[in-house]
Order: C-alpha cells, then sequence, then structure tokens
C-alpha cells in the first residue's frame, strides 16, 4: 500500500513542469561506434572478438529520473560497410516473455527497445526474450509529403490496404514538431534480429543471468528513414548519429526506489521514449574495436 507521501506511478512517470527539452544536452548520454574488425554472426551471444573488445555503455538509468536501476543493462556498437550492429546486455534473474508473434504488443512484456532518428522520420524496434519482434516507422506529418515520403509505395496513405494512424506521442503530447504518422506495418528491409538466454526462460525454479540481443541492421536499408536527410550512409570518421537504447519491465524496484518500470541509456525526463531531441549521441569512429 502506498503511503500518504509516496507518489502514484503515474505520477512518477508524468512529472509536472516538464520543458522541451526535457533533458539539457549536457546530460545525454555519448558513445563511439568503432568498426568491427571481423564479420559478425548474428546468433545473440556477443561472443566475437570484436564484441568482446568493444567498450560497453554505462548501465542504463531510470527513464525518467536518471537515477540507478534495479538489474544493471549495457549497450555495445559497432559497424561495418553493410550493418549497424547493436548488442545489449541484460542482467535478470528471473528472465519471462510471453508474445510469439511478429508485432505483438511487446512493450507489454520485459524487453529492449532502438529507436533510430533522422532528420525527418524515426524508426522503433522492440524484441524480448522469445526473439519476437515489434518495428514501427514514425514520420513528422508536416514532412510526409515534402520529403517525399508519400511517394514510397509502403507508407503511401493513398493507398487504403497501407496502415497508419496519427500519433502524438505517449508521455509527451505537445511535442514542438507536432504529431507524426505512425506506419506499424512497416518493416526495416533486411534486419537481422537473435536473443540469447543465459538462463531458463519463464521457468521460475531457478536463478537466470539474463539475457543478450544482437542486431544487425543494413545501411541499405535506411533509404525510407532518410529521405531529405543528407547524412552519408553508411558514416564517416565523427559523423554523429542519435539513437535511444532502452527497456522496459512488467515490474518495479520495491519502494523506497522511485521506479517507472523503463530504464534507458540516458533519461528522458518523462515516461516518452518518442522524443529525439533526447536520444543518445553515437559517435562513429572508423578504428577498429580491437585495436
Amino acid at each position: 500500500m502506498l503511503q500518504a507521501d509516496e507518489p502514484t506511478l503515474a505520477e512518477i512517470r508524468h512529472p509536472k513542469g516538464v520543458g522541451f527539452p526535457p533533458v539539457a544536452d549536457h546530460q545525454l548520454a555519448k558513445y563511439v561506434a568503432r568498426r568491427s574488425s571481423q564479420p559478425l554472426e548474428i546468433d545473440g551471444k556477443l561472443s566475437e572478438e570484436s564484441w568482446l573488445q568493444a567498450e560497453a555503455s554505462n548501465p542504463f538509468v531510470d527513464l525518467v529520473s536518471g537515477k540507478p536501476t534495479l538489474y544493471e543493462t549495457t549497450i555495445k556498437v559497432l559497424w561495418d560497410d553493410q550493418y549497424l550492429y547493436v548488442g545489449y546486455e541484460v542482467e535478470e534473474p528471473n528472465v519471462k516473455a510471453k508474445f510469439l508473434n511478429r508485432d505483438d504488443l511487446i512493450w507489454q512484456d520485459n524487453d529492449v527497445e532502438l529507436f533510430l532518428a533522422f532528420d525527418h522520420s524515426y524508426y522503433e524496434f522492440e524484441i524480448n526474450a522469445h526473439g519476437t519482434i515489434y518495428e514501427g516507422l514514425f514520420v513528422w506529418q508536416n514532412e510526409y509529403k515534402k520529403k517525399g515520403f508519400n511517394q514510397v509505395p509502403e507508407i503511401n496513405m493513398e493507398d487504403p490496404d497501407v496502415r497508419h494512424q496519427p500519433f502524438n506521442g505517449v508521455g509527451y503530447p505537445n511535442h514542438p514538431r507536432g504529431k507524426r504518422w505512425a506506419f506499424l506495418d512497416w518493416d526495416f528491409p533486411g534486419l537481422k534480429s537473435a536473443v540469447h538466454v543465459k538462463g531458463t526462460l519463464n521457468d521460475d525454479s531457478d536463478q537466470d543471468a539474463g539475457w543478450t540481443v544482437e542486431l544487425a541492421i543494413p545501411w541499405s536499408g535506411m533509404k525510407t528513414l532518410s529521405l531529405g536527410d543528407d547524412r552519408p550512409i553508411p558514416p564517416v570518421e565523427g559523423d554523429q548519429w542519435r539513437m535511444d537504447f532502452s527497456r522496459f519491465n512488467q515490474y518495479l524496484a520495491p519502494s523506497p526506489a522511485r521506479d517507472s518500470g523503463g530504464w534507458a541509456l540516458n533519461h528522458h525526463g518523462i515516461w516518452d521514449s518518442h522524443i529525439p531531441e533526447v536520444f543518445a549521441k553515437i559517435v562513429f569512429s572508423a578504428d577498429e574495436s580491437n585495436r
């Protein structure tokens, strides 16, 4: 039972007086992604030498407050001429997942997520410990026609078979850029993903170490996302991209922790993963990870 002075979960997730941006620039995480020295097999295990030599990020913090979390989560990012690679290391003493069908409501499981931001759109990826994935493409409404997104067949809203809906954020509904169009049937072309559970999935009788996630995101699949954006793809030395790395849980750390149920590489100041201005800064280096 809540004590009289304890905030509700809704109050924790949506603090009052949040401005824009909700997190100052100097509070955003920064990570240097180095080139992989070898081809990577996408099996979820993060066992190749390039992964072992890559530096792990700082541990995730609470999405809203920025405070330490109950269990540790870190990421690593690598790249080569074909792919952007992302690996997650997830501490979890009792690994659970229930959703099995692609584009199920994965955020209602324990999951990890990736957001990849371009100038006029962004991509959302979610995965649970079964390896079930959910994807979506979001385009700012005032950029949709201006930047030519309406000329892409799979997101042409004049086609009655193209499922789309207006989207106005989660906990931050008054973004200065306005609303987005959400295309929730859009799949990232050529994306590879895998999960490895270090324990036994959905078994309460033992204690697990956790699970790992491995993603290979082809540069060639970014043509739609990058419309109206003149950045080089693949990136070049010193380029900085904005990405968000997060984890959502169906449990909360016990009181007195004010756990929002969402953790991320840097906090967002409010319960919303759809604010590109507070995504982490990923700087690309041409140095190989094992040098």
